[in-house]
């Protein structure tokens, strides 16, 4: 998987896309591509803006005055319009975004308890069978980021170490399979290297674990 660290990030958008967006009065966002995308949004979607703009009701009394971009982005978004361009940083906004894209992340890694289940009931149950064998979903998350594809939407800095995570994975299928293989030779390992995990001193729940990984 990559990183996409909004601390360091810059996103550059279209302008007049921008501007199109805004003034149509649609629920829209913009990916981390700087793509503008309108809802309902794609499953595996990952925004770093989603609004929908209202235009102030006209007052023949007051004059009324375009807001500039910043002003609508608000004071959590850095703007700067370059020509035909919108270049914007995010990261101030984290805690926002946590709320728009964790109903689309495969997991969620931004509190300090750490990932504790997939979004995907598959993953999930290969997740809670796991810890019969005291595999945690920190361990599993650092396989599915070391060996599948994906995005981990982040806020990451040092000095001191700070970090908060969104992961998305892009294909579950192939994240299962992974994941799988993986507990299963864990899984078999133990088995054979811990006394304590014997076949003969295995729980009812260990020994359900092990027939789901097929180890029994």
């Amino acid at each position: 998987m990559k990183k996409f660290n909004l601390f360091n990030e810059i996103i550059t958008v279209d302008k007049s896309e921008l501007l199109q967006a805004i003034n149509s009065t649609k629920e829209y966002g913009i990916d981390i591509n700087g793509t503008i995308k309108y809802a309902p949004f794609d499953a595996k979607e990952i925004l770093i803006y989603q609004a929908k703009h209202t235009p102030q009701p006209a007052n023949a009394l007051i004059k009324t005055q375009t807001p500039t971009l910043a002003e609508i982005f608000g004071r959590n978004y850095q703007i700067i319009e370059n020509k035909n361009k919108v270049l914007i940083k995010a990261f101030s906004n984290w805690q926002e975004l946590i709320k728009v894209n964790t109903p689309r992340a495969s997991y969620d890694d931004t509190t300090g308890d750490g990932v504790d289940k997939f979004a995907n009931e598959e993953l999930e149950e290969i997740g809670w069978n796991a810890t019969e064998f005291d595999i945690n979903y920190r361990t599993l998350v650092d396989v599915l980021e070391d060996k599948c594809e994906g995005t981990l939407l982040c806020i990451e800095q040092d000095d001191p170490y700070k970090f908060s995570g969104l992961g998305f994975l892009d294909d579950d299928t192939h994240a299962k399979e992974i994941l799988f293989s993986y507990c299963q030779n864990e899984i078999k390992k133990i088995m054979r290297e811990d006394p304590l995990y014997a076949k003969d001193k295995l729980t009812d729940d260990e020994k359900e674990a092990a027939e789901f990984f097929q180890c029994l």
